[in-house]
């Protein structure tokens, strides 16, 4: 099973980049930095959906019906004009609804701050990623054919890759979820991306 930060590293995940890229008029190298920060965040708020029975019964079910991966056929039809649909970034902003909620906005800005770019902006990389992760996750669910809401949480956490700063980045936002939040909650964030990213 590879892992979700593999992704990036290849001809899809360059593909993803530089149509986000396109698609925000930024430059590639804060974009990749970007999403390499957003893709974990996503999947720790997606292993803290699926430790909820309730939620990750709402996550199997969304997994079988829509997000079952076949958005990763197509990445090229998506991120390869120059342009992202419309309809992709809309189910994005769905996607952040439902994992994130109205923590959201805190997770945008933590990426905002972190790699320079305006609040604007790190929410549509926010909402372009949550497909394509969503899209991963259900590949690999149903490559492993599962059956049982219980097994996202094993399937999230092989995904990750098992790389520490990866989980401790995941983990924080799995904290985050359960917090009330407020400013200093950015400055957490933004300093744990100092250090996993190198910055």
């Amino acid at each position: 099973m590879s892992g979700i930060m593999d992704l990036l590293q290849g001809p899809m995940g360059q593909m993803i980049i530089q149509g986000v890229g396109s698609q925000l008029g930024g430059d590639t190298s804060k974009t990749q930095s970007a999403l390499s920060a957003a893709i974990p965040m996503l999947m720790g708020a997606l292993k803290k959906n699926a430790s909820n029975p309730e939620k990750a019964s709402g996550l199997l079910e969304a997994l079988q019906n829509k997000h079952d991966g076949s958005i990763l056929d197509n990445i090229s039809g998506i991120f390869g004009g120059g342009s992202v649909n419309d309809d992709v970034v809309e189910d994005g902003d769905k996607i952040l609804g439902h994992v994130l909620g109205e923590k959201k906005e805190v997770v945008a800005a933590a990426i905002s701050k972190q790699h320079g770019l305006d609040m604007g902006t790190a929410m549509n990389i926010l909402k372009m990623a949550a497909p394509v992760v969503m899209g991963m996750l259900g590949k690999q669910a149903r490559q492993s054919n599962v059956s049982n809401p219980t097994d996202l949480t094993n399937i999230i956490g092989n995904m990750l890759g098992g790389h520490q700063e990866v989980e401790q980045h995941s983990s924080f936002i799995e904290n985050l979820l359960d917090q009330d939040g407020d400013g200093s909650v950015v400055d957490d964030l933004f300093n744990m991306g100092k250090k996993f990213f190198g910055n």
